[in-house]
């Protein structure tokens, strides 16, 4: 069994793990957590899936529903659960259309992460009868990854 690397000084410390945090006020408020991902050299595919995603319509701040899954391919770290799940949720009193949500985990995530590579599914169930899906990648995905389907068939209504 390979022996794991403990965390150093100099490495993050994780803020909300263990305790009692409220929800942040919105999504710049929100704090991520990191953590060393302890096989930085093994090639593999991490998800998150938040079926429950709601925001706000900017417009008439109604509430919007999507189901998020989100595909990372650790390097060097990991987004620790409980942080992204708080930041997933300062969104429910955000106002903003479903492509800038979208797009904003995912460039946040990206940038946080320095991931191999990243992707977004955000399956919004619909505004106005029409859903919109946004999808998104940081580029092409590794060589030999395996890659399953995200799952989330496409909105058909009663049918």
């Amino acid at each position: 069994m390979a022996k794991r690397k403990s965390v150093g000084a100099t490495e993050p410390k994780v803020s909300l793990l263990g305790k009692e945090v409220p929800l942040p006020q919105s999504p710049e408020a929100a704090t991520l957590d990191r953590v060393p991902n302890p096989h930085p050299g093994k090639l593999y595919l991490a998800r998150f899936t938040a079926p429950e995603f709601t925001s706000l319509c900017p417009v008439t701040g109604q509430p919007d529903f999507a189901h998020l899954v989100i595909d990372y391919v650790p390097k060097r770290w990991l987004v620790e659960s409980k942080s992204l799940k708080l930041y997933l949720g300062s969104f429910r009193n955000h106002g903003a259309f479903h492509e800038d949500c979208t797009i904003a985990i995912a460039d946040r995530l990206a940038q946080f992460l320095s991931p191999r590579w990243l992707r977004i599914g955000g399956y919004w169930y619909p505004r106005g009868g029409i859903p919109i899906d946004v999808f998104w990648q940081t580029g092409r995905p590794p060589a030999d990854l395996w890659i399953p389907d995200q799952g989330v068939a496409t909105y058909r209504g009663r049918g």
